[in-house]
């Protein structure tokens, strides 16, 4: 399905295509809320972008097993309708009224292309701990201590839990210093000006989905996931594998992203560069097994600790 809805900003646009892709349950009230707020604060949104997010979480949620899908079903707020991949961007919407939230969501270098905790994971006033991998660490936690009779915390939990897997699996979230994870890299999509963060957030998702699915988000993620069964099976035991061990798994997660940045995001890359199918088609796989590792890996933590 393709949506046009000429005149909106494109992450206005991508709210609407979510809410018509997913035919989720929503009143005009709630969905005109959503799009005022886009309008007023275009720099909500950030992450894997709205799309990217929703693959993920939906990816992980069609993997857990039985107990860990009833206690996301009961920790989701009822407004989700038990499916997570719709407020899997919540973390995002929030930043405003979190504002300390606002460093947990990425991991910068000092222009190197291997990541240390101890030197990369602090936030501007050089706190320890105070980012992405930091978050993921600090809500596996959080989440080990489920009581049903704190459904609150829980639930904020699982969904800051949910989105930092994410991010931290997109890898300008795990970026340089010096241009913020590519944000400060002007480059043109196309013949789109844009910058090189805001391609890896949005435009590659969002051009394989026009391009090879029609704009029907669930056929992209109906594509990652037989992958995950076929082409990458063997690998997702070694996915999972890291995944039961906070402190580590989070290093490594971040290890894989700020790799994969130089490697494919920063590669070939520079002030003004025109990036098109050369760039688009080499760095698609690369989005995609992001995405699948994300949703694997989140799957295999739930189902780990949610007995």
């Amino acid at each position: 399905m393709k949506v046009q809805e000429k005149g909106h900003p494109r992450a206005v646009v991508a709210i609407l295509m979510v809410f018509k892709n997913r035919k989720m349950k929503c009143c005009r009230i709630q969905i005109l809320a959503l799009v005022s707020l886009m309008l007023l604060f275009p720099a909500a949104i950030d992450g894997w972008g709205i799309d990217g997010h929703y693959i993920v979480c939906t990816i992980a949620q069609s993997r857990l097993n039985k107990a860990a899908a009833e206690i996301v079903e009961e920790l989701l707020p009822k407004s989700a309708e038990n499916d997570l991949g719709s407020v899997c961007s919540w973390a995002d919407g929030v930043k405003f009224r979190y504002p300390w939230s606002r460093s947990l969501h990425y991991v910068n270098t000092p222009d190197v292309c291997n990541y240390n905790f101890k030197r990369d994971c602090k936030d501007e006033s050089e706190e320890e701990g105070r980012c992405v991998a930091g978050a993921v660490k600090n809500y596996t936690q959080q989440l080990l201590t489920i009581d049903r009779n704190r459904q609150n915390n829980l639930t904020e939990a699982l969904l800051f839990y949910s989105h930092f897997m994410g991010d931290i699996h997109q890898p300008l979230h795990a970026g340089f210093a010096s241009d913020k994870g590519g944000n400060t890299i002007e480059v043109h999509w196309y013949t789109r000006k844009q910058n090189l963060h805001h391609i890896w957030d949005n435009n590659i998702i969002e051009t394989a989905q026009e391009r090879f699915y029609d704009s029907n988000i669930n056929d992209m993620i109906d594509a990652i996931q037989t992958n995950i069964t076929t082409e990458w099976a063997d690998q997702v035991k070694r996915w999972e594998r890291c995944s039961y061990t906070d402190t580590t798994c989070a290093n490594v997660y971040a290890s894989e992203g700020i790799k994969a940045a130089c490697d494919w995001a920063y590669k070939g890359v520079t002030e003004g560069s025109v990036l098109e199918d050369e760039y688009f088609l080499s760095r698609l796989p690369v989005v995609n097994m992001r995405l699948a590792q994300a949703g694997v890996r989140l799957a295999a933590i739930l189902n780990h600790y949610f007995k």
